[in-house]
């Protein structure tokens, strides 16, 4: 089983179930083991590059180290009398309940980063806009819409750098005022709205020359389907939930609610 091969929508449900489960837990085990399971499904069951999956988490650590400073550096004064304290300097307290919030907080957010990234790397974006109608039955007007406008992303990058070469070679310098920059950035805008614009009309003359008509009860190229792998996916992913709650609660430490 591939991830690859999944439904996108079974994908995406999985993943939401997960972590509104997640999120019901307030101890730092369940959360962590939950993290190395999807770390390990995403690395056994997806052709993912390691250094690329770092480079995306990354950020995500930053986040987790600031929920565990942040809890640790401001902590709930009520709690703080009925806590153990571990670490004592001027006004800064440091208590083991803290610590371990902290920890809780920073592990879920990692695992959802996980799992936001186990979706995203092993996703199509075409076929899950796809499966979306087939599947979910989103309008198609509202399917064909956003992904038109993702697919113009890259092209406005290109429009953007045209228009900017464009300026230098007639003499429009950088500049580091802040007046400067507003009126920089207008020259910029203008341009890029009117492109939007005619790619936009071009893309709907296209789509309706095809005989695109927004209509529910519309034929597909390439039709997605609902197998039985994909129920096996969430249940490996709803057993990796169930088998982290189990082993913390074996360690003594499941905060549940």
């Amino acid at each position: 089983m591939l991830l690859d091969h999944i439904n996108p929508s079974i994908k995406a449900g999985t993943v939401v179930l997960c972590v509104l489960l997640i999120s019901l837990f307030f101890d730092p085990m369940t959360p962590l083991f939950f993290f190395i399971w999807t770390v390990g499904v995403t690395f056994l069951f997806a052709n993912v590059s390691v250094k690329k999956w770092l480079l995306f988490f990354s950020p995500f650590l930053l986040v987790a180290l600031g929920y565990v400073w942040t809890t640790l550096l401001f902590p709930n004064m009520s709690d703080v009398e009925n806590s153990t304290v571990f670490f004592e300097w001027g006004f800064l307290t440091f208590t083991y309940e803290g610590l371990q919030k902290g920890l809780g907080l920073a592990l879920r957010v990692l695992s959802f980063a996980s799992l936001s990234l186990l979706f995203i790397f092993t996703t199509c974006k075409t076929q899950f806009i796809l499966s979306l109608m087939q599947q979910c039955k989103m309008p198609p007007k509202l399917a064909y819409g956003i992904l038109a406008g993702y697919r113009f992303l890259p092209l406005m990058k290109e429009e953007l750098q045209t228009i900017q070469n464009a300026q230098r070679i007639r003499g429009v310098g950088r500049v580091r005022s802040v007046r400067g920059k507003a009126q920089q950035l207008k020259r910029y805008i203008i341009p890029l709205l009117a492109s939007a614009i005619r790619k936009a009309e071009r893309t709907a003359l296209a789509m309706e020359s095809k005989g695109f008509t927004g209509h529910k009860n519309r034929t597909f190229y390439r039709n997605l389907t609902v197998s039985a792998k994909d129920w096996l996916f969430v249940s490996m992913m709803l057993l990796g939930i169930a088998l982290s709650a189990f082993l913390s609660l074996q360690l003594g430490t499941l905060i549940f609610l």
